[in-house]
């Protein structure tokens, strides 16, 4: 436990995820949901902690502001890796302060910008 402060700054504050009210009998074990659209992002405690480094959910970002998203990531010293494996997707790979690997995918209009 105490992971809860810093995913809060990481996915609240930084993705800009809106916190939700863990159920009553799962709060004493530790972590903190969040609201992704219709689903949900759940981060846990688990001991040994080894992060998902090839597993990874995929979080749409408007193609309008993917690029200030990472530079925000960038400012705090989060990786900032580009991807063009899929040609017409702009899409980008970072980690969550425990190494925990995220793809962070443009959708819909917006300005087109340069990928890094």
């Amino acid at each position: 436990m105490g992971c809860e402060p810093r995913a809060r700054e990481f996915y609240g504050g930084l993705l800009g995820l809106s916190e939700l009210e863990k159920p009553e009998g799962l709060r004493s074990r530790g972590g903190v949901w969040f609201a992704v659209g219709a689903a949900q992002l759940h981060v846990g405690v688990q001991e040994p902690f080894v992060p998902a480094r090839k597993a990874h959910p995929g979080l749409a970002v408007s193609a309008s502001g993917i690029e200030a998203l990472a530079r925000r990531l960038a400012a705090v010293g989060a990786p900032v890796d580009w991807d063009h494996a899929v040609a017409g997707v702009r899409r980008l790979f970072t980690e969550d302060p425990w190494g925990n690997r995220l793809e962070l995918v443009a959708v819909g209009g917006g300005s087109a910008g340069s990928d890094h």
